[in-house]
Formats: structure tokens, sequence, C-alpha cells
């Protein structure tokens, strides 16, 4: 009888260390899943934030570049892609595209002497420098908080947690794409 105690009493305790176990690996995965969460948030509001500055920045530039349209277009466009992106994978695509024609848009200003004087064009184009470097850290962290969570649940144990409670599908990584990584090439051949 006391043998068959001592026996149940080290079960219990082998159940208990488990079930604590498996609760720390399980809240720990679900931490880093809400970081990851909220690292998405702090990108997505700064893309906000840059496609709110795009109308004041088109509407000081039509001043000016009365026929560039087509840059003005695309970078409408762009705004827009990423004002209905639903994943980080659509806002990243949405995000390169946006990034390519304000290259562009900011590379056909040089040819302006007026509108690089401009005291709005100067403050939108601070503004957006500004922005730019807060995606880029916003990126980084999002990216970096990817990482672990990814690197969590494909290790030993957290990847069986994480098979159990339905966690182990990796996040996407927010990349560059590579017109974003190109230099900006404007042509000026065809201006009147």
């Amino acid at each position: 009888m006391g043998f068959e105690l001592l026996i149940l009493g080290a079960v219990l305790a082998i159940v208990i260390v488990l079930a604590i176990i498996l609760i720390v690996i399980f809240n720990g995965l679900i931490a880093l899943q809400k970081k990851v969460e909220n690292a998405w948030a702090q990108i997505d509001v700064q893309l906000k934030r840059r496609a709110d500055l795009i109308p004041n920045l088109i509407e000081t530039v039509k001043g000016y570049a009365r026929f560039e349209k087509s840059v003005l277009t695309q970078v409408t466009e762009a705004r827009t892609g990423i004002l209905q992106a639903k994943n980080p994978k659509e806002s990243a695509k949405a995000n390169n595209m946006l990034s390519s024609a304000l290259k562009t848009l900011f590379a056909v200003a040089e040819s302006y002497p007026q509108l690089r004087a401009n005291e709005n064009f100067l403050k939108l184009q601070e503004e957006f420098s500004t922005t730019e470097n807060k995606i880029a850290y916003a990126r980084q962290f999002y990216n970096d908080m990817v990482m672990e969570f990814n690197t969590a649940i494909a290790q030993f144990p957290g990847n069986i947690v994480a098979g159990l409670f339905g966690l182990g599908l990796p996040r996407e990584f927010f990349e560059i794409g590579e017109s974003e990584k190109a230099l900006v090439k404007a042509d000026f051949s065809d201006m009147k």
C-alpha cells in the first residue's frame, strides 16, 4: 500500500510538472504571437500615416509638374493598394509599389527648382523621410518578432505545443521588394 502511494505520488508529480511546462510554453508562444501582431500593427500605423501624407504631396506637386501625370497616378494607385491591403503580404507588396512610385516622384521633383524650394514640399519631404525611417524601424522590429516566433514554434518542445493548440503556422517576414533595392531612374526625355 505504501509503495503504491509512492508511485501514485511520483506519477502525480510528473503530471503536474509536465502540465506546468506545457502552460509555460503555451503562454510563451501566445506572448510571442501577440508581439508579432503588435509589431505588425505598428507597421500598419506608419504605412497609413504615409498614405495620409500622399494627397497633400500630390496637390503640392500638381501645381509645378503638370505633365507628370503618370507618376502621380502611380503614387495614387499604390496608396490605394496600401489602404486596401488585408494582410502583411499584401501590405508588403503595396508598400514596395508605393516606395518605388515615391522614389520616382521625388526624382522627378528634382527637375523643378521652384518645387524644390516650395516650403510645403520641403515639409512634406521631411515628413516622408521621418515616416520612412519609422517604417524601416517598425519593419525591423516586426521581422525580429516573426523570427523569434517562427523559431519558437519550430524548436522542441514548442513545436509540439504549437501543433497541439493550432499555433504552428509560421508568420511571413515583411520583405523589401526588388524595386525598392534598385536605384530610381528618372526619364525626362518627354519633357516639353
